[in-house]
């Protein structure tokens, strides 16, 4: 039965040099788009389902490039905000035997993270929805988009929606303590938390 499934998060450029090629050794990047919920957006399409992807993308070339390899998979992206001027990015080094990976990220004042609570219409993004997904990475990225999350969650419940949330702790964005903090609150709302 297909359903209408809504996952809210940021999506970012990955750029990684070619093979198992360090970063002091490449001359040249590859270049893709993906987040956590982005992901989980994509394989829900690929299983037929309505899926969804909430976020905030900026409205030159590389945002429309980004919202495209969505699209590409048959997410929906009727829910996503043109606004700001920066997409994420993160540069991955894949890791090699004993070496491993390394990831640098560089998404300070990316469009998502400049988001404003008047960029979303929960009431119409939830109206006939029956799942919501965000992972502890997007209320990580700063107090506003926790804010938005928390926002979600409790439009999510006033509209009967299940609740699922990967809690995917990044020491790289926020000390425990912080992660605490809102994740306490936002598992008020929570169906199905994967640890």
């Amino acid at each position: 039965m297909k359903k209408k499934v809504i996952t809210f998060g940021e999506l970012m450029l990955r750029l990684a040099p070619q093979g198992y090629t360090r970063f002091v050794q490449a001359d040249s990047f590859g270049a893709t788009y993906g987040g956590g919920e982005a992901n989980v957006a994509v394989s829900l399409a690929n299983y037929g389902h309505d899926a969804y992807f909430v976020s905030a993308l900026p409205a030159h070339e590389i945002g429309q490039a980004a919202l495209n390899s969505l699209r590409r998979y048959g997410v929906l992206t009727d829910y996503i905000n043109r606004s700001g001027n920066r997409l994420g990015i993160y540069f991955l080094e894949k890791g090699a035997s004993q070496r491993p990976s390394k990831v640098i990220y560089d998404r300070a004042d990316s469009s998502i993270a400049l988001a404003k609570k008047e960029d979303f219409d929960w009431d119409a993004i939830f109206k006939d929805a029956k799942w919501f997904h965000f992972t502890g990475i997007t209320p990580a990225l700063n107090d506003n988009v926790a804010e938005i999350t928390l926002e979600a969650c409790q439009k999510a419940k006033e509209h009967g929606v299940k609740i699922s949330c990967d809690l995917n702790y990044r020491n790289k964005l926020w000390s425990k303590a912080k992660a605490k903090e809102v994740m306490s609150e936002l598992t008020k709302y929570i169906d199905v938390c994967i640890a």
